[in-house]
């Protein structure tokens, strides 16, 4: 038995055309949401994007985007791809592990109730985020479950640096296109 949650095929040629290494958290960002938005031009899953990088040198380690619905996995979510495909990469279980490099998960919006709980056993040690809040499941409909309140002091006691709203727009953008587009929405029990 297996599970598998393949990436698209785009991926790669996109990554063949830029570089390896993020150092401004910016450019993070701004590559996590363009990959967001080809996720949703491809129709090769849903509007959210995930990478993880060294934290002080931007070197990219995995990027990884939204395979719910190709995959017919509920989990198979940006963060969980990102995450899973760096810990295979470097053979651990905790990018936060001695000996490794800090490491950063960039996010095109704040996780959901699932992935909340990955970014804190995942072992990286900074989360950036173009943007968090409710918008999403305003503009799509998407139900990102409940999120406590104290949910960036709560990763901060963790030892987990939180950076949001790096840049709301564009991945407000993204929802947009996305909810434009008529794609499904893929609640459980589609409720």
């Amino acid at each position: 038995m297996k599970i598998v949650v393949d990436m698209p095929e785009w991926i790669e040629q996109e990554m063949s055309r830029r570089p390896s290494v993020y150092p401004e958290l910016a450019d993070r960002i701004k590559l996590v949401v363009e990959f967001s938005r080809l996720n949703v031009v491809h129709d090769t899953g849903g509007p959210f994007g995930a990478g993880v990088f060294e934290l002080e040198t931007g070197k990219l380690v995995s990027i990884a985007v939204n395979r719910v619905v190709p995959c017919s996995v509920s989990c198979a979510h940006a963060e969980f791809g990102a995450l899973a495909l760096a810990q295979q990469k470097l053979g651990t279980f905790d990018l936060g592990g001695a000996g490794l490099p800090a490491h950063q998960l960039v996010v095109n919006w704040r996780p959901c109730t699932m992935c909340y709980g990955s970014v804190i056993w995942s072992g990286v040690r900074s989360l950036a985020l173009a943007g968090s809040g409710k918008a999403v499941e305003e503009i799509t409909g998407f139900d990102e479950g409940p999120i406590a309140d104290d949910w960036i002091e709560e990763l901060n006691r963790r030892g987990i640096e939180v950076h949001d709203n790096q840049d709301r727009e564009a991945a407000l953008e993204v929802f947009r296109l996305f909810r434009d587009s008529g794609k499904l929405v893929y609640n459980a029990r589609l409720g």
